[in-house]
């Protein structure tokens, strides 16, 4: 498969290779990370921009409005630990808190997917354009993000693998929904028929990507407990918007990686949709 370069000429015109199979094949982890950090690489101002809007922003709000209660727990507060209205509270700051970020990170998944499908056919994919795609399409990706959190947490509860094996099932369903406009539940089947025969592949991609982005998190952490301050705080949410930044264009690539290994789809074919 070749992948889609181009941009260059002083006219600044627009050129590319389809990346085409032509027949089914195989799901790539290694064409999936080139095809993320090129698509990172060519729209690296885009993807911050958007990883800054839709996680690192509400990520450091958020944590600046748990951070009185996380204070008190840490120092054992007297005041504030026994006081059982207080936990309540507490208790309500992190759903709440849970729910928004929840939000967000599919907002940004569906945004970075608009992003990554322009891209890969050639074309400067816009700030306003992928926001816009991010919004219009919030409620049924609610749903979706819904539906999989709740099987996939159910699955886990009863045992660890079949859980794993739903969710990766169902890894695809935001990319189909957004693409495919297949509506909430024929965007989980589909995805479900997508990912069959490549979802061991696609578990090793999405560990490693998560390993990472736990060391680096780990670290954060430290110096959040060593230094702490408004500027660990800051610190802590643009690694994070980096970390749901990559794993977003990831989940597209896979995406598109399966779409071209299982059906030999072009990107121009995978495109129309939003011409």
């Amino acid at each position: 498969m070749k992948s889609p370069i181009g941009r260059g000429g002083d006219s600044g015109e627009i050129t590319m290779t389809t990346a085409t199979l032509g027949r089914p094949g195989r799901f790539e982890i290694g064409r999936v990370f080139n095809t993320t950090f090129g698509v990172l690489t060519r729209n690296i101002g885009l993807c911050i921009g958007l990883a800054a809007l839709f996680s690192g922003l509400p990520a450091l709000l958020i944590r600046l409005w748990q951070q009185p209660q996380l204070d008190a727990i840490l120092h054992h507060d007297p005041a504030a630990m026994p006081d059982p209205s207080a936990m309540f509270r507490n208790s309500s700051v992190s759903v709440i808190a849970g729910l928004i970020g929840f939000v967000f990170a599919l907002l940004l998944q569906a945004a970075l997917m608009r992003a990554t499908i322009e891209d890969l056919n050639g074309k400067r994919p816009s700030f306003g354009d992928c926001v816009q795609t991010a919004i219009r399409f919030l409620l049924p990706t609610l749903a979706v993000g819904l539906l999989v959190g709740l099987g996939a947490g159910i699955g886990l509860m009863l045992l660890i693998v079949p859980g794993i094996i739903l969710w990766l099932g169902w890894s695809m369903s935001v990319p189909v929904l957004i693409q495919e406009r297949r509506g909430v539940f024929g965007s989980m089947s589909r995805s479900r028929a997508l990912t069959k025969g490549s979802r061991w592949s696609l578990f090793g991609l999405f560990l490693i990507l998560i390993i990472i982005a736990m060391i680096i998190q780990w670290g954060m952490l430290l110096v959040l407990v060593l230094f702490g301050g408004i500027l660990a705080e800051v610190g802590s949410a643009l690694v994070q918007a980096v970390v749901s930044m990559v794993l977003s264009v990831a989940t597209a690539a896979s995406y598109v990686e399966l779409r071209q290994a299982k059906e030999g789809a072009s990107i121009d074919e995978l495109a129309e949709i939003f011409s």
